[in-house]
């Protein structure tokens, strides 16, 4: 006796699916204080790698034409999206990096100079 499961997803469960993923990311999304969606952002990057890996099986597994161009689409759009998402967090990082520190020290030192306190 063998069980025969069905792992194929319908039009109808597909859409659902998707409109279920959207419906919870913008909850989600819409709680995040502004101040933290540069660093959430950044910090998800490997969701794109996710999206390049599905689009990839996807276009692996494509039959039609239109299937090859909705796959290699997906490549495309989650490569691109991951190397903007790294490089934007590259430049986030680099707003946080301390100049040399010799040359930040000569200018506090200059700077008490100039202003010697009273009293």
């Amino acid at each position: 006796m063998t069980m025969a499961f069905d792992t194929g997803i319908t039009g109808f469960v597909a859409l659902y699916i998707l409109m279920l993923a959207a419906f919870a990311g913008w909850v989600i999304i819409g709680r995040v204080p502004a101040i933290l969606h540069t660093p959430l952002m950044s910090g998800s990057n490997f969701v794109h790698g996710i999206v390049v890996v599905g689009g990839l099986f996807s276009l692996l597994n494509a039959s039609t034409t239109t299937q090859q161009v909705i796959g290699f689409l997906a490549v495309l759009l989650g490569a691109g999206n991951a190397a903007g998402g790294y490089a934007v967090t590259d430049r986030m990082l680099a707003m946080f990096k301390v100049s040399d520190p010799v040359v930040h020290h000569a200018k506090r030192h200059r700077a008490k100079a100039a202003h010697p306190k009273k009293g």
